[in-house]
């Protein structure tokens, strides 16, 4: 792959690089556009599958003493209630 002439695909590019801040800027720009997100809020790009929300969720939504209620329904939501429970009740 070749962007845009650069003899390389983005995967190989420096990320502070002006093409790669380039591709940033403008997924921010068009995610905010499509959902509707205002400047009010940070958008974030990160890496990590989805069980990394199983300590996001519960990190930003539970606060210092906080508690949920899961449903533990099999295999994933264990792990989920396994890693929440080290946040909070």
């Amino acid at each position: 792959l070749d962007w845009r002439g650069t003899g390389m695909s983005v995967m190989e590019m420096s990320h502070r690089s002006d093409e790669f801040v380039q591709i940033a800027e403008t997924a921010e720009k068009d995610l905010r556009e499509l959902a509707g997100v205002s400047d009010d809020y940070a958008v974030l790009f990160m890496q990590g599958g989805a069980s990394s929300q199983f300590s996001t969720i519960p990190l930003n939504l539970l606060g210092e003493k906080g508690s949920a209620d899961y449903v533990n329904t099999g295999i994933w939501s264990k792990k989920a209630i396994a890693e929440a429970s080290r946040y909070g009740k």
